[in-house]
């Protein structure tokens, strides 16, 4: 089966950059020919092209036509069903709130795919997506490059925030206070710090503690050692073998960091550190979570797919209608109305609102020239 996946940028070791690498790697191993197209390129583009799948800045340079399409972010799926008009396409959703992952419907879309229950409710809420199109499946991890690590110390003594968005402007100077206080060496993984890298499973087997959320957490947990859910966003728990259905449904994301970032909220999960209860929330994610069957998942849809677009018979004006009613909403003037209003209601955060409104107000006049 030939599968082209999208997304706005494929340039660095993060988010769905990752996911992309790793689905594509393993449709490759499985037996099918992925390819790839973003918007922006770089370092991880190199990795996957070396390994014989094609990567492009645009879709008309591809050399084959795909049988379906696997999106993630609005703009790249609508050009790729452009440049492909007899295509089905399925939609990965893996941000709740992200503009770039704001669902919409096309009648070629024939699955929305939410990676969690909060995305799922995103997809819920836009009526003109019917229920039976929306489904779930959960993110993975490619065990072979996160293998176990060492039985953990009966007492933890090195830590680490593995967070692209890391930095002494948002979880780092909590996460520092609270490890000092508890005795943990700390250390930092993640671009936003400088210390980013592109082999995470080469360094997670050095700590005993990884603060992390979402696909970080994901791998950390896989490597067996004891991860406090922590981000910009603010504290989680401690993943337990008691909570780790419930926060598997959250994505290990967003919607479980409940807590604000402060260093008390951090000892308290920290002081529930048990080495025998992260080996088996490890061995849960090496049994539910891994990269294989998750792929497998996603032939299958494909497959599904396929048979339901032979099925049918598409209207071209439906199409049309379509493209225009996502021309409305994404054209440029709507996006900028939604950038200032962004700008508004950062303006209204106490303490802290002016100085991020003029940040972001000068981050967008150089991206978008407002």
């Amino acid at each position: 089966m030939k599968i082209l996946i999208t997304n706005a940028f494929f340039c660095s070791y993060s988010g769905t950059e990752v996911v992309v690498r790793d689905l594509a790697l393993e449709l490759k191993r499985q037996g099918h020919q992925p390819c790839i197209f973003a918007g922006k390129l770089g370092p991880i583009s190199s990795e996957v092209r070396d390994c014989g799948i094609e990567v492009v800045s645009d879709p008309g340079a591809l050399t084959m036509a795909p049988d379906i399409i696997h999106g993630h972010h609005h703009p790249q799926i609508v050009q790729s069903l452009l440049q492909f008009p007899a295509v089905p396409a399925v939609w990965a959703f893996h941000d709740a709130t992200s503009r770039l992952d704001e669902p919409f419907y096309f009648p070629r879309i024939l699955r929305y795919v939410a990676v969690d229950n909060r995305c799922r409710k995103r997809i819920e809420n836009l009526a003109d997506i019917p229920p039976s199109k929306s489904t779930v499946i959960l993110n993975a991890v490619d065990l072979e490059r996160f293998q176990p690590r060492a039985p953990l110390p009966s007492k933890p003594k090195r830590a680490v925030v593995f967070s692209n968005y890391a930095n002494r402007d948002t979880q780092l100077p909590a996460v520092r206070k609270a490890s000092k206080s508890m005795g943990l060496e700390l250390d930092v993984i993640g671009f936003g710090a400088g210390t980013g890298v592109s082999n995470p499973e080469h360094v997670l087997h050095r700590y005993d503690i990884v603060f992390a959320k979402a696909r970080c957490a994901l791998e950390a947990m896989a490597v067996g050692a004891a991860v406090v859910l922590c981000d910009f966003g603010g504290v989680g728990p401690m993943v337990t073998g008691e909570n780790f259905d419930r926060l598997r449904c959250m994505n290990f994301g967003q919607g479980a960091l409940v807590n604000p970032l402060q260093a008390e909220h951090l000892q308290v999960e920290i002081d529930r550190y048990d080495p025998s209860d992260a080996a088996s929330v490890s061995q849960r994610v090496r049994r539910e979570a891994g990269l294989v069957s998750a792929a497998q998942s996603w032939v299958e849809l494909y497959t599904s797919v396929l048979a339901e677009y032979r099925g049918m018979s598409l209207e071209f004006d439906a199409e049309l209608r379509a493209l225009a009613g996502y021309v409305r909403k994404w054209s440029y003037e709507s996006r900028v109305d939604w950038e200032r209003e962004q700008l508004r209601k950062l303006q209204k955060i106490p303490f802290l609102g002016n100085e991020l409104f003029r940040f972001a107000k000068r981050k967008l006049r150089r991206w978008k020239g407002i």
